[in-house]
């Protein structure tokens, strides 16, 4: 199984890059690319787009980077779910790998 993995779903590019400064700052992780997702109501969004930061690290790390993500992006533009996996199976672990904003 692999490392541990933690997962934000914020409100625009900016509220991610908040997030994802915030996290690392905060405890011993690291980050994989980011994924983006514009649904069907994006107009009716504070943002109309959703970008998804994940950190890899312990459990305890992760958890600590989420907080301080969460905190970081609500004073950007919002959060819309995070959630940890503590011990991602291998196929998961690979979905988590995938990233769609090298992407058109």
């Amino acid at each position: 199984m692999a490392k541990a993995v933690g997962i934000i779903e914020v409100y625009g590019l900016v509220a991610a890059f908040v997030a994802g400064d915030a996290g690392c700052k905060a405890a011993n992780v690291t980050m994989e690319p980011f994924d983006r997702n514009k649904p069907a109501n994006a107009d009716k969004l504070p943002v109309p787009l959703i970008v998804t930061v994940k950190f890899r690290g312990s459990v305890e790390d992760v958890k600590m980077a989420l907080e301080a993500a969460n905190e970081a992006a609500m004073g950007v533009s919002g959060v819309i779910t995070k959630h940890v996996i503590t011990g991602p199976e291998d196929d998961t672990d690979k979905m988590l790998h995938l990233n769609g904003l090298d992407k058109s």
